[in-house]
C-alpha cells in the first residue's frame, strides 16, 4: 500500500531531505505502491499549516524524491485550489496530491475541480480557527468558510412559507446569512453601505501572510452571485426604507467600529485608528506605539514593520544574481526603519489568536524587532508621545504615531427603529458582540437558516 514519509522535520539534529529521501527510496524498493510527502514536526519552528505558508511550497521535497522512485509520488500542505494542483502535478512536482483541510471548508472540491467548475470552490483560508484550534480545546472540527461542517445532519429544510427577508450589512456575517436564507427559498435582498462587499475581511486580509482572508470575500461574493439574493451597494437602511420595504424578517449585520479609550490627548493629529492604517487611508511615521496587543496590534504591528522590508520578488533577484549574501539577505528580509512598540495593559501579546497562529506571530514580532510593552497602562497621550505606567513606574515614550488596537464595540443603529416599527428582527456578527471570523460566519449562518 501507500506509505508516507516526512521529506524535513524541520528539527535541529532532526532528518534532513538526504536522509529522507533516502528512506523513501527504501519504501519504494520494499513495495510500496506509492509515496506522500509530509513535511515538519509539531515542535518545528518552521510553520507549515497557517495562511502565511505560500500554497504548494513544500512540493520541492514530493519532486526530489520523486527522481528517486518509480512509484507514485503525493505533495501535500497549502495545496488548497485546483490551479496549484494542477501546476504541481504538470511541472513534475508530484503526481498527485493530497487535500485535507480544503475537503473541510468544501467537501465537493474534487468533483467541483473535475467538472472545470473552479470558480464554485470555496477555499479552505488555513485560518485554524474551526479545526486545529478546536481540536485543541477538544472541541469538535468545524470551519470557518463552511458553518456546515461538523453539522452536516443539521438540513437546511425548504421555507414552509418563504418571507420577504431584508439583510443589512455585507460582511461575513451578512453574506452567509444572506446565502442560507435564500437556500431556504426565502426573497432575500442584501443592503451594503459601501462599494464592496466582505466588510473586515478586506482588513483582516492586509497584514503580512493573511491575504487568504480575501479569498474568502470572494468566494462568498461568487456565491452570492448565483444564490438568487438581490444586492444592493452604496444603500443607506434608515426608518424611512424600512417602512417602504416592510421586510417580513430583519437580519442585522451591521457590524462593528473601532473602540476609542478614555485617555487624555486621544484626539491629538497623532493618534490613528489600526483599521485606518491596515485600509490604507492614514500612513504612520517611523516611530510607532500600537495600542493594544491583540490580534488587531499585532498584525498592524508587523503590517508596519513588512512595509519597510524588501518583498519577496526583490529578495529572490537580489540572490538568484548573487547581488548579497544569504545573511544579507536575511537582514534584508526583516530589517525595517521603523521603531515599532506594542504596548499592552495585560501581560501576554496575542491572547486572542488561536493556538496554530500565535506562535508564529510572536515569532514575527521578536524577528521584526517589535518592541513587546506589556503590563503597562497609558495614562496619557502627549503632542510628544505618550506616557504609561508599568510596575509602578511612570515612562515616557516619544514617537510620532500612536495607533489604536484597543477592540471594537457593537454598531446596531438599527434595532430601535425595527423593534419601534414592529419587525422581526435578528442580528448576528459584530453587531452583538465583536468576536472573530469564524463567530461573524457561524452566527450568520444561524441567523438565515434559522427563520
Amino acid at each position: 500500500g501507500p506509505r508516507r514519509v516526512n521529506g524535513n522535520d524541520f528539527m535541529e539534529g532532526g532528518i534532513g531531505r538526504p536522509e529522507q529521501q533516502a528512506f523513501a527510496a527504501a519504501l519504494a524498493a520494499a513495495g510500496a505502491d506509492a509515496v506522500s510527502i509530509n513535511v515538519g514536526w509539531h515542535e518545528a519552528q518552521v510553520p507549515q499549516i497557517v495562511a502565511k505558508v505560500p500554497r504548494g511550497v513544500f512540493a520541492y521535497m514530493a519532486r526530489e524524491i520523486k527522481k528517486q522512485v518509480a512509484v507514485p509520488v503525493m505533495a501535500g500542505h497549502r495545496i488548497n485550489d485546483p490551479q496549484t494542483a494542477r501546476r504541481l502535478i504538470d511541472e513534475g512536482f508530484c503526481d498527485l496530491v493530497a487535500v485535507g483541510r480544503a475537503l473541510i471548508a468544501d467537501p465537493r472540491f474534487p468533483e467541483k475541480a473535475a467538472a472545470g467548475h473552479d470558480d464554485r470552490i470555496v477555499h479552505c483560508v488555513a485560518c485554524g480557527q474551526g479545526c486545529f484550534d478546536h481540536i485543541f480545546k477538544n472541541k469538535a472540527v468545524e470551519c470557518q468558510c463552511n458553518p456546515r461542517a461538523g453539522h452536516e445532519e443539521e438540513e437546511l429544510e425548504p421555507a414552509a412559507v418563504p418571507q420577504k427577508v431584508m439583510v443589512v450589512g455585507g460582511g461575513p456575517a451578512g453574506m452567509f446569512a444572506a446565502l442560507a436564507a435564500a437556500e431556504r427559498g426565502h426573497r432575500v435582498t442584501l443592503h451594503e453601505g459601501g462599494l464592496r462587499l466582505g466588510g473586515q475581511l478586506h482588513l483582516a486580509g492586509r497584514p503580512p501572510g493573511r491575504s487568504e482572508f480575501l479569498v474568502l470575500a470572494d468566494d462568498l461574493e461568487r456565491q452570492l452571485a448565483v444564490s438568487g439574493v438581490e444586492i444592493r451597494m452604496d444603500s443607506t437602511v434608515d426608518r424611512r426604507l424600512l417602512e417602504l420595504e416592510r421586510p417580513e424578517v430583519l437580519i442585522l449585520a451591521t457590524g462593528g467600529e473601532p473602540i476609542v479609550p478614555p485617555i487624555p490627548g486621544v484626539d491629538l493629529p497623532l493618534v490613528v485608528q489600526a483599521w485606518d492604517i491596515l485600509a490604507g487611508n492614514r500612513q504612520a511615521g517611523r516611530k510607532v506605539a500600537v495600542l493594544g496587543g491583540g490580534a488587531v496590534g499585532v498584525e498592524t504591528a508587523l503590517y508596519l514593520a513588512e512595509e519597510g522590508s524588501l518583498s519577496g520578488d526583490e529578495l529572490k533577484f537580489l540572490l538568484v544574481h548573487g547581488a548579497e549574501q544569504p545573511g544579507e539577505l536575511y537582514r534584508l528580509a526583516t530589517e525595517h526603519d521603523r521603531e515599532i512598540a506594542l504596548v499592552e495593559m495585560t501581560g501576554s501579546l496575542g491572547a486572542n489568536f488561536g493556538k496554530t497562529t500565535r506562535w508564529g506571530m510572536l515569532q514575527d514580532v521578536e524577528r521584526y524587532g517589535i518592541k513587546p510593552l506589556v503590563g503597562a497602562r497609558v495614562v496619557e497621550i502627549t503632542p510628544a508621545g505618550l506616557r504609561f505606567e508599568r510596575g509602578g513606574q511612570i515612562i515616557d515614550l516619544s514617537v510620532d504615531t500612536v495607533v489604536l488596537a484597543v477592540g471594537t464595540r457593537a454598531r446596531n443603529p438599527l434595532r430601535q427603529v425595527a423593534e419601534e416599527l414592529g419587525l422581526r428582527c435578528v442580528a448576528a456578527g459584530d453587531a452583538v458582540t465583536p468576536g472573530t471570523v469564524f463567530e461573524a460566519s457561524h452566527q450568520g449562518w444561524q441567523a438565515g437558516r434559522t427563520i
